[in-house]
């Protein structure tokens, strides 16, 4: 069997935690294989110790049946190997092409040869049916657009193995299907990929093995065509996993948040929320379902306070919120997961047991006089740490060196602590793998079951169609149509989520 990669019992370590602990992984030339396993397995420590970011305690490392010494990125590089990086390596500011040479820039005279690398740049894209601008800025373009230029990167350097880490956390489903193709074109031109993922619809339709990791250990590998979503979610977590969420219907009572007509316009005075009306009541989720751009983060940032709103309404039970600040729309009973987790939910540089108590720490018993009191901060701490299943080596940790996941059930347990009336949960699984993401659905029902409201904004239909009592479209910042779940079908979401008319899919649904 000819392996262009073999990791052969590699071990890593870092202060107190053993992150890869005797891990073996062997990819075949021209294969995508998937290297599958919950948030903070081992995965990405993995891979960077391919990458040579990482050095590892014990093991070895064979590229193409040579053992090799891996001590940094461009010892990486020059083995062929390229990394496509989850939170991207680019220079906002900076052109397309003057991002790929950055570091390798080619010159003549003294000169950089921009147009020249600009021409090679757009002969790759071609080759690869990437569809990049090699002139535009990375500012101007999209998500998915981005990664683009991060694969370009490692092509442009001669990878013929390419890692890509988490490529999908961040793309919208249109993307995802996109970037899929990308991968297929990869294989056919000769490159081998291993893909980190915990996504098992993306396996299961894109990839020839799979190796599983588990708190660290190797699992095994499989073929991926001999199995199954079920039996590699149970490989990663350790147990069975219910993909669909049981809850008991609805019994939702009174109106608790009311928007009527609002307008929000965007940072460019544009309209992104247009005349919107929508109502949740407490004791049901209401999801929102819509493509990415159409004022879905307007209308977050509109209710709680990030974005003031131009006219219209949004009221909590009789309580208008629009004149508000953010900290006087917290106190008045709105609980906020917000969509970026990193930007808008955790302080990183601050211990994780800090982050807990971001919206009441300036209260009895966590302040007193305008001094903190640190214990009862970290007693609080650890309490919702336990109870909401925070895997971190202690409250002191920074939030910064948790992953993905337990970082999303942190901020759960500092909003759903409080009891707020109106929940809002924006992308509350971006990213997550299957454990957390059923954790956090569980958490959600609960907080409808108590008689909260909970408003849930998602761009992962299964997600929307899975938790929610009554689903609201969103189409150019108006929302089009309210269906319920268990009489609609992706199909018909999908044709009112592109504009279309709810009667003549609605006979089908």
């Amino acid at each position: 069997m000819e392996y262009v990669i073999e990791m052969l019992n590699i071990r890593k370590e870092f202060p107190g935690i053993v992150a890869n602990d005797n891990i073996t992984l062997q990819v075949q030339k021209g294969e995508i294989h998937a290297l599958l396993g919950e948030n903070g397995a081992g995965k990405s420590t993995l891979m960077n110790v391919l990458f040579g970011l990482y050095q590892p305690e014990k093991g070895e490392i064979k590229v193409r049946g040579e053992e090799v010494k891996i001590t940094n990125p461009n010892v990486a590089n020059g083995l062929g190997i390229g990394m496509v990086h989850q939170h991207f390596m680019l220079v906002e500011k900076f052109t397309v092409t003057e991002n790929i040479i950055l570091g390798s820039e080619p010159t003549k005279a003294g000169k950089i040869q921009i147009k020249e690398s600009a021409q090679k740049i757009e002969a790759l894209s071609k080759q690869y049916g990437l569809s990049v601008d090699p002139y535009a800025k990375i500012e101007d373009i999209s998500v998915g657009m981005q990664q683009r230029v991060e694969i370009l990167k490692t092509l442009y350097r001669g990878a013929d193995i390419l890692i890509f880490d988490e490529p999908t956390a961040v793309l919208t489903p249109q993307e995802i299907q996109e970037l899929i193709q990308i991968m297929k074109n990869l294989i056919k031109e000769g490159k081998s990929i291993i893909l980190i993922t915990h996504k098992l619809k993306e396996i299961m339709s894109v990839c020839d093995r799979c190796t599983v990791i588990r708190k660290g250990k190797g699992i095994g590998t499989v073929t991926v065509a001999d199995t199954n979503a079920d039996e590699l979610a149970s490989l990663m977590v350790g147990r069975e996993v219910h993909f669909k969420t049981t809850k008991k219907d609805a019994v939702p009572q009174g109106i608790v948040l009311d928007i009527h007509d609002l307008v929000v316009e965007d940072s460019r005075g544009v309209s992104a929320v247009n005349g919107l009306n929508l109502e949740v009541r407490s004791g049901e989720i209401v999801g929102i379902a819509g493509v990415e751009g159409n004022g879905q983060t307007e209308l977050i940032e509109a209710i709680t306070g990030l974005r003031k709103a131009k006219s219209g309404s949004v009221k909590l039970k009789d309580l208008d919120l629009t004149p508000l600040s953010t900290r006087k729309i917290t106190e008045a009973g709105v609980g906020h997961i917000p969509q970026d987790r990193h930007k808008h939910g955790l302080v990183l540089d601050y211990t994780i047991g800090a982050n807990t108590a971001l919206q009441t720490y300036y209260k009895k018993p966590f302040s007193k006089g305008g001094i903190l009191n640190y214990k009862k901060i970290y007693e609080k701490a650890r309490t919702l740490i336990k109870e909401f299943d925070v895997r971190t080596p202690s409250e002191y940790t920074p939030a910064r060196a948790l992953s993905g996941g337990n970082q999303q059930k942190a901020i759960i347990a500092r909003e759903v602590d409080r009891s707020p009336e109106l929940l809002i949960a924006a992308q509350p699984t971006r990213g997550l793998d299957v454990g957390a993401i059923e954790f956090i659905h569980s958490k959600l029902v609960e907080e409808r079951d108590k008689g909260r409201g909970v408003l849930l904004i998602s761009l992962e239909l299964d997600e929307v169609m899975n938790l929610s009592d009554r689903i609201a479209v969103i189409y150019e910042g108006k929302i089009v149509a309210v269906v319920d779940p268990k009489t609609t079908n992706e199909q018909e979401l999908g044709l009112l989520m592109a504009g279309g008319k709810q009667e003549k899919v609605g006979a089908s649904s």
